[in-house]
């Protein structure tokens, strides 16, 4: 299991110095991006103990329904309030997350510098309110250090809205959404990205809420990538395109692990979210428009997976894995994990 969090800890290495040591293609830069979140995810989410939040068939069928609603609202909001005042808050709001995104996403690499007993005691901070109980916050020494960085990273985000600060809190907060969150099943899995193709196809083609809050919204809710055209100056992927096909590959790679089959599955799961995401790439030149990316993740992702499980005659024990009923196989061999996914 350290094997995966030591490769994904290297590849968000370099993850983070990539866009200032070469400039590249917009297209190619938000593929090797996306598809490299989605790696560094996928290892993260591998432990001794299943990622700490699970979602169930009634959250995956209600999601989409939220989703339209909290879109709407946010539609709604930039339409009868100030652009300004609307940001204004959502960034205080997305500053809060950020430090603790970046928090988490920094910890495993800086904590092994510190002393053990900096991991494991806790220190308890209780806010009093009045007329109502007091809020307490947990935390360790290594995670109060881990959040220094985090809050002077935000603080330039706030003040500069660089776009490449947006990208560092908008990928720890896919990082941190691939890493914790757990679909249980494929069967969910299957039922949630059934439920955001259809979502992503309406709120795109068919009304102008999705690409207008998109456009509207100053918050690292989406990639930026700069491109050469003056009337288009960056191109966009929204984190949902990113985390919400992230969750269901990183799913893949916890089941191979399960079995003791180190990247088999994950490797088509893999390799049908890249193949997705070029092909978005390909028709959003071609046409020069914006496209729902999850139209053609959706499809590739689960289809090079499908097409695998059939292949190999293991489509029961596929549909038949649990994640809360089942835990990682203790005589799996770290190493000969980390050799085949290299």
């Amino acid at each position: 299991m350290k094997n995966f969090e030591r490769l994904g800890n290297v590849a968000l290495a370099g993850l983070s110095l990539a866009p200032l040591v070469v400039k590249v293609d917009p297209n190619l830069n938000v593929i090797l991006t996306a598809c490299l979140t989605v790696f560094v995810g996928c290892c993260r989410s591998v432990k001794e103990t299943p990622p700490s939040e699970t979602m169930s068939k009634e959250h995956a069928m209600r999601f989409p329904f939220v989703g339209s609603a909290m879109l709407l609202s946010l539609f709604l909001l930039f339409k009868f309030l100030s652009k300004d005042l609307v940001n204004a808050v959502m960034t205080l709001y997305f500053l809060v997350l950020g430090i603790i995104a970046l928090s988490a996403t920094l910890l495993p690499a800086i904590a092994r510098f510190l002393p053990k007993s900096w991991n494991e005691n806790l220190i308890v901070w209780r806010i009093p309110f009045p007329y109502i109980q007091s809020l307490e916050i947990e935390f360790t020494r290594s995670q109060a250090v881990a959040a220094i960085p985090g809050t002077f990273f935000c603080a330039w985000y706030a003040s500069k809205k660089h776009w490449l600060a947006n990208n560092v809190l908008g990928l720890a907060f896919c990082i941190q959404g691939i890493e914790m969150l757990s679909l249980g099943s494929f069967k969910t899995g299957a039922i949630l990205l059934a439920g955001l193709f259809i979502y992503d196809i309406f709120w795109v083609f068919f009304t102008p809420v999705m690409v207008s809050v998109a456009k509207s919204f100053d918050a690292p809710i989406k990639l930026l990538f700069p491109t050469a055209d003056a009337t288009r100056p960056f191109s966009m992927l929204g984190l949902g395109d990113i985390v919400i096909p992230g969750i269901f590959v990183a799913l893949a790679l916890r089941f191979d692990v399960s079995r003791g089959k180190q990247s088999q599955y994950f490797k088509s799961a893999f390799l049908g979210y890249a193949a997705g995401l070029i092909l978005t790439i390909i028709v959003m030149n071609w046409f020069q428009a914006a496209q729902p990316a999850l139209l053609y993740i959706v499809p590739s992702v689960i289809g090079f997976l499908a097409v695998h499980v059939i292949w190999n005659g293991e489509v029961k024990p596929l549909l038949e894995f649990d994640e809360s009923k089942s835990t990682s196989s203790p005589d799996v061999d770290d190493n000969k994990v980390s050799k085949k996914v290299e």
